[in-house]
């Protein structure tokens, strides 16, 4: 086998470089390659793992549905902590999914239903109206109110 030159060393560095690593905020998926102590621990590629409460992986009185060998999407908070892994959220990058569906329906004036959740102000789940920009009463539309474009057109969102 012949030994490297400088050349294809310096072109394999800068091949390196070039390389996008993910930015800080954005959405990221991964690979669930272990779970220990409470956690899933997620490999976002580039060099980059990180770790990620199983509660985060489970609906509200129920058991995480979560197991190695998962690909998963999670929210990248930062690159590098204090120990040197990524800080992860599942939690974070589901959130992100469902404001971009919702951005989505706004745009195309489509009538979007959810119920609000465990850790509202509402004693239970209730649906809250979208104040849409010709709502008379836009911020102060209430549980169960509706509101929409001219058209007429729905929307409901949870409250908090």
């Amino acid at each position: 086998m012949a030994k490297p030159t400088m050349d294809e060393f310096e072109a394999l560095l800068n091949e390196s470089f070039e390389i996008d690593t993910p930015d800080e905020g954005s959405v990221v998926k991964g690979k669930v390659i272990a779970i220990e102590a409470g956690q899933a621990i997620i490999d976002v590629g580039y060099k980059m793992e990180g770790r990620v409460e199983l509660k985060e992986f489970a609906n509200p009185g129920e058991a995480p549905e979560i197991a190695v060998g998962d690909e998963v999407e999670v929210y990248l908070r930062n690159v590098e902590n204090a120990r040197g892994e990524a800080v992860l959220s599942h939690e974070m990058a589901r959130r992100e999914a469902a404001w971009d569906r919702l951005e989505k329906a706004y745009a195309a004036e489509e009538r979007v239903e959810a119920r609000s959740s465990a850790g509202s102000r509402a004693a239970s789940p209730s649906i809250w109206a979208v104040p849409w920009p010709s709502c008379p009463v836009r911020s102060r539309c209430a549980p169960g109110a509706r509101c929409g474009p001219a058209d007429g057109a729905e929307a409901a969102v949870p409250g908090s």
